[in-house]
């Protein structure tokens, strides 16, 4: 679920308005994946914006907070959550540790890094929710170790009924502070897509299901 109506729509304007997101319905970007696609997002030039930075970290601590989330230390998932639970375990003053996709092939293995105690309440970090499964990984690797997850927080989600129904079975909350349809919404309002490019939006994310 979105944190704020009016925050998802401001995230999603400053998101546009540095490019962090990209809309091209005609002239579509190519995934790691191979995915032909209309959408382009990459939340890390958001850190190149001190106040954009900053509006992203100041909303993301104060969903946490009126969610009653209690934490006792934040976790990153790598390699994009890194940076931004950073930032936010400095604001709320507690502890940090990232969780790697897999553990390490050499030295000590880890796939968590950073120290993290048997049930410790940890909020943990996303920059992007896509199909959720690597942000789930990092949950589920920090279940192993013990530790009481109290939800995920991330800055934008594609709204993937794949991915919401991924965290519903893993019994994760998950607040994002805009989403792939305010993100259209906006986009429209500003003129920076035509009303016939919505549609051409829209059916994307409905063949990723």
């Amino acid at each position: 679920m979105i944190y704020n109506k009016d925050i998802a729509l401001k995230t999603a304007e400053l998101l546009l308005k540095i490019k962090a997101v990209k809309l091209s319905p005609k002239d579509l970007f190519t995934w790691a994946s191979g995915i032909k696609s209309p959408i382009y997002c990459d939340n890390r030039i958001t850190l190149s914006y001190p106040e954009i930075r900053t509006f992203i970290r100041q909303n993301i601590v104060r969903a946490i907070q009126e969610n009653n989330f209690e934490p006792e230390a934040i976790a990153g998932v790598a390699t994009g959550g890194i940076a931004q639970g950073a930032l936010i375990a400095q604001e709320l003053g507690l502890p940090f540790a990232y969780v790697r996709s897999e553990k390490k092939e050499h030295g000590l293995t880890n796939q968590i890094e950073g120290e993290v105690r048997q049930g410790q309440r940890i909020v943990v970090v996303e920059d992007l929710i896509s199909t959720g499964g690597s942000s789930l990984t990092a949950v589920q690797a920090l279940r192993q170790a013990g530790c009481n997850i109290k939800g995920m927080v991330a800055i934008f989600t594609y709204n993937l009924l794949k991915a919401d129904q991924a965290f519903k079975d893993t019994d994760c909350t998950l607040i994002t502070l805009t989403d792939y349809d305010h993100l259209l919404m906006k986009a429209l309002e500003i003129g920076y897509i035509a009303d016939a490019d919505v549609k051409v939006l829209q059916d994307f994310k409905k063949s990723l299901r």
